[in-house]
Order: structure tokens, then C-alpha cells, then sequence
């Protein structure tokens, strides 16, 4: 994920900006650069490096710049090469632009433009952009802009800076996040809160096909047409440690660690103002949740406790396949899209296909305000506090609760679960925290097992049931974290042709936590030693079986019977642990 900063006003520009790209690094990015007007002149400065050997080549010089911009990149469009790195420029050298986001019809572009005799330095779609201004810049940065990206098939987030009009940035956003920072005689720009909160907490958030014209001492925000659109000023509450790392070595683990205190949050708060009422719940003939990784295998949770307990039936859909698929959904299904963030740009799209069909829609996430509230009729948030990792935790877990907290409002509202059995899932969900909070003070346990395995190219996840729906959430953990090849499948398919994979010392995590699958769960263990892997296994409390068939094995709290929100939330805890603490992976 690509990250955007922009400045301009009173202080040294380069500070400012590399200061904000510090702030995203979090986000992980193979390039680096930043554009700037020096004395009236613009330059650019970029390097397919880390941000520190890009401070040092720009400290080795002298400025005398106040507005710039800035951005960290992940390849998509061409390798990472300092040449495709942002930001990019067009043939006079006088548009600089930095964007996030694909341009899909980015070679039709660039061929019509080459046609025309523009020169293009890079392969990335970004360059496109550059050229599309300089072909229609009459005096008019906005204007110019504008018509650029009219002729853009695609998303973006771009930001403009000319050596025409050196007292403002220009920018514009279509699924994709843009949040504008307010000062006095200053105003900031970027693609992420976090990198605002070193300078400011008043902010403007800018919604789909928006543009913004910014100067030192104004901000004024577009439609695509060029009309006026009032915004509210937001003040953005984050705790500035939320932010740091407060000694831990890395985001993730700090999130990790902020499980329990997250799941108390979540619980005290995320129900109480949904506004779906008892005819409507009772009235909905089917739910379909959309998403993308992380909360994908949280809507899979969703799905098995949602049609157990309320006894409805719930699809759960990839939310960049969602509006392919012609989805059978009208006025009576619920769509429910989840998103940590608020700004995933499927999910939105799948939200727009939903209300389309005449659904009603609600979202979870953790983003106060984040665009897809503003989408959706209800919303219910997570409660999560802020996450900087990459590699999502608390917010899987919290989505997870969310999910519970439904489940059980649908079941009382729909008559199918009893009072006496609802009242001891609640009560199972409120030590929730408290099991998490014992599992993280087994890390050295945790870590001892993960040093067997710290030279393994290939991990496998096995799992029935939730086991399955948490063994796909822990393979895309290790890859994420370790860049390390990693599958999960159902255990039952395992001899469906995975087996073949299995091969002497690869490591099989073997997730165990349902009393009533455990002997079929045990039988497909017993395959894989057979086959020479090595198995790790994850139950709740003792288990002889398990014991006697595994290599290692991690015992999460025993829990009372009814305790799936504990076997979920532990098992996803307890994976994160494995994975960050391999010592010898590569964790980022």
C-alpha cells in the first residue's frame, strides 16, 4: 500500500514531508520520493530505497522550498527502479504528481499520448497523469486536473504541484483515502491520518470524485464539476501514543498486546446504536457479507454464528468479486460490509452495487466517519483504537465480537435461541478478554515453538468448522508478516489433493479447538505424520489426543462449553504470536 504527504506554508517543506513518509512506513513500500518547488524551481528527488538513504542524499544539499509533496511506493505498474518511483513528471518538467490507486486504462493513455509526442521516462500508469495536465493545462491548474483524470478509468488519490502556480497543490480522490490537514498560514495533505497528527488534528475528509484546491492561508473543496462543497471540520481525537510504538519492537505486536482491552471496548459500545429494528431484523430473508482478507475470514465467522444462532441464511462474498457476480439480493436481504479501515475500495464498490438492488446495508469498521458510514444505512464500530499495522489483529478480533453481538441480536429478535442459552454465550463473551490477556502471557511458549520452525519455506493450516474460517486468517498472517508460503484448508480436503504437498518436515498448524470434530480433526493429524510433516497443534485445555499425536502443542484457557468466541479470539491471538515470533522469518 502506497502512501501520499503534501505541504505547503511556512516551515522547511522537505522536513515536513519527510517526517509525514516516516509516519506511513508502517505501510511498507519499496520507493520512496518526494517534489518540491526550490526557489521557484521544481524538483524532484527519489530513490527505490528506504526513506533514510533519501534524507541523506537531500541533506547533503540546500533548500529553500515550502511546498512539496511526497510518496512511498509499492510496485504495481513497472519494478522498483528509482525511475518508477513517485514522484512523476511530464515532458517540460513542470507538473510533478504522486498518486495512489490503479489507472486501468493506462496504455490506451499512454498510446494516444505518445502518438501525440509526449515522452515517457517510467512503465507505471501514475506517469499518464503527469502528461494528461501538461496537455491541458491553459492557466487553470483545477481545470487541468479535472480533465486529466475525466479521461482516467480507474482509482486514485493525486495530489498536483506546478512550478505554474507555485502557491498551491491541487488534488483529487476516487476510492481511495485523501484527508486534508488544517493550520493557521499552513495546510497539510495525505492519503493517511497518522501522518497529520505530528502537525494538526483539524482535518477535511474527502469523498469520491472530490477535488481540492489548496493555499497557504485557504482550502477549498470541488466536485468533479468545479462546484463548491461545504465540509465540516473534524477533529481527529487519536491518542498521539496510539500512534508510536511505546517499546514494543514493532505496530503489531503493541496490537496484539491491545487485544483484551479492545474486546472490552467493542462489547461496551457497538451494538447499543444500531438502528435496525425488530420488524426490520425479523423481516430480512437473507444477509450477505462482503470483504476483503483480513475481514473476509471475519465474515466467515459471521456466517456460522449468524445462521446457527438466528437461523438465517448468509452469504459470504469476496467484495472485489461482489459486483461481477449479479448477486441475488433485493429489498429484503441485508448486506452487511466490513472494513478496518472504512476506505477499502472494493467493499465501497460492493456497498454501491447493494444499494443499487435496493438493499439495506450496514458496515463495520473501526474508522469513525470513514467513508463507508457515510455509504451505508447503519454502521456499527468495532472500537478497535487505531491500527498502524499492516497486518491486521485487533481489528480481526473485535470484528469477530461484532459478529457474536449480531448474532445475538438476531437470534432474540428472530425467536430461535433461548433466553437461558444467550445469556450464557454473553457471559462467555464478556471473559473473552481475559482468556486473550492469559494466551499473551504464554508468548515464551509461544516462541519456543516457533523456534522449530524458523528455517520453513512452507507452512500448511488445517481446520473444521471455525477451525477452518481461523486456520485461512493465520496463513495470510504468516504471509503477510513473513513473506513465507503459506495454505490453509479444510481438513476434511485434505486428501482432495493437498496431501500431495505434505512432504517429510514440512509444518502442518493443526487448529483443534471443537470438542465434537476433535476425533476427525485428530484423524487427519495422524495422516499428515504419516506423510512425515510435522504437526503443531492448537486445542482449548488438555487433550490426550491431540497430545499424543502432535509434535507441539499450544493449550489455549479452558473455556466453559459454549465457547467458541474463546477457541476464535484465542486461536487468532495465539497465531499471531507464532508468526511474528519465528526468529529467523522475515517479519516486517
Amino acid at each position: 500500500m502506497s502512501g501520499i504527504v503534501g505541504y505547503l506554508g511556512k516551515k522547511d517543506a522537505v522536513s515536513v514531508l519527510l517526517q509525514g513518509l516516516r509516519t506511513l512506513e508502517y505501510h511498507g513500500y519499496d520507493s520512496v520520493g518526494v517534489a518540491f518547488l526550490n526557489d521557484g524551481s521544481l524538483q524532484i528527488h527519489k530513490k527505490a530505497e528506504k526513506i533514510d538513504a533519501l534524507e541523506r542524499d537531500l541533506n547533503s544539499k540546500s533548500f529553500h522550498s515550502r511546498i512539496g509533496i511526497g510518496h512511498t511506493r509499492w510496485a504495481t505498474h513497472g519494478s522498483p527502479v528509482d525511475i518508477n518511483a513517485h514522484p512523476h513528471c511530464d515532458c517540460t518538467g513542470k507538473f510533478a504528481v504522486v498518486h495512489n490507486g490503479i489507472i486501468e486504462n493506462f496504455h490506451e493513455l499512454r498510446s494516444r499520448l505518445e502518438k501525440k509526442g509526449h515522452r515517457f521516462a517510467s512503465d507505471t500508469d501514475t506517469e499518464v497523469i503527469a502528461h494528461l495536465v501538461e496537455d491541458a493545462y491553459n492557466g487553470d491548474l483545477c481545470f487541468a486536473l479535472r480533465s486529466a483524470l475525466q479521461q482516467v478509468r480507474g482509482s486514485f488519490a493525486v495530489v498536483l504541484l506546478s512550478e505554474h502556480q507555485p502557491d498551491r497543490l491541487i488534488a483529487a480522490r476516487k476510492n481511495n483515502s485523501l484527508v486534508i490537514g488544517l493550520g493557521q498560514g499552513e495546510q497539510f495533505l495525505a492519503s493517511d491520518i497518522p501522518a497529520l497528527l505530528p502537525f494538526t488534528r483539524d482535518a477535511y475528509f474527502i469523498d469520491d470524485d472530490e477535488f481540492v484546491e489548496l493555499t497557504p492561508d485557504s482550502v477549498r473543496v470541488m466536485d468533479c464539476k468545479g462546484n463548491p462543497v461545504s465540509k465540516e471540520i473534524m477533529h481527529i481525537n487519536w491518542d498521539a501514543a496510539a500512534a508510536e510504538r511505546e517499546g514494543y519492537p514493532h505496530f503489531m505486536l503493541k496490537e496484539i498486546h491491545e487485544q483484551p482491552r479492545a474486546l472490552q471496548e467493542t462489547m461496551g459500545s457497538s451494538i447499543s446504536d444500531l438502528q435496525l429494528t425488530p420488524a426490520q431484523i425479523r423481516g430480512f430473508s437473507k444477509v450477505v457479507i462482503t470483504a476483503c482478507g483480513t475481514s473476509y475470514h471475519a465474515g466467515l465467522i459471521g456466517k456460522y454464528v449468524l445462521e446457527r444462532l438466528a437461523r438465517v441464511p448468509v452469504d459470504v462474498d469476496v467484495a472485489s468479486e461482489f459486483r461481477y457476480s449479479d448477486p441475488l439480493i433485493d429489498e429484503n436481504s441485508l448486506v452487511i460490509a466490513m472494513s478496518q479501515s472504512g476506505e477499502t475500495a472494493d467493499t465501497l464498490a460492493a456497498i454501491k452495487e447493494a444499494r443499487k438492488k435496493g438493499c439495506r446495508t450496514l458496515s463495520i469498521t473501526n474508522v469513525v466517519d470513514s467513508t463507508i458510514t457515510r455509504e451505508t444505512d447503519d454502521v456499527i464500530y468495532t472500537r478497535a483504537g487505531t491500527e498502524i499495522s499492516i497486518a491486521a489483529t485487533k481489528a480481526y478480533t473485535t470484528q469477530v465480537m461484532v459478529m457474536y453481538l449480531l448474532g445475538m441480536l438476531f437470534a432474540r429478535e428472530r425467536g430461535w435461541c433461548s433466553t437461558d442459552k444467550l445469556a450464557v454465550l454473553e457471559a462467555v463473551l464478556y471473559q473473552v478478554p481475559d482468556w486473550i490477556e492469559e494466551i499473551l502471557e504464554q508468548e515464551n511458549n509461544i516462541q519456543e515453538i516457533a523456534g522449530h520452525y524458523h528455517t520453513c519455506d512452507d507452512f500448511f493450516y488445517l481446520g473444521r468448522g471455525l477451525d477452518w474460517a481461523v486456520a485461512l486468517e493465520g496463513a495470510l498472517k504468516l504471509k503477510e508478516t513473513s513473506y513465507v508460503h503459506a495454505e490453509a484448508f479444510a481438513a476434511g480436503e485434505l486428501k482432495h489433493g493437498p496431501l500431495a504437498l505434505i512432504t517429510e518436515g514440512v509444518p502442518v498448524v493443526a487448529l483443534a479447538t471443537q470438542e465434537d470434530l476433535m476425533e476427525k480433526t485428530v484423524s487427519n493429524i495422524r495422516v499428515v505424520k504419516a506423510r512425515g510433516g510435522s504437526a503443531i497443534g492448537i486445542t482449548v485445555g488438555q487433550s490426550d489426543l491431540v497430545d499424543e499425536t502432535c509434535d507441539y502443542v499450544f493449550q489455549l484457557p479452558k473455556a466453559p462449553s459454549v465457547c467458541e468466541p474463546a477457541a476464535v479470539s484465542g486461536c487468532s491471538a495465539a497465531l499471531c504470536l507464532l508468526h511474528i515470533l519465528c526468529p529467523g522469518l522475515r517479519c516486517r
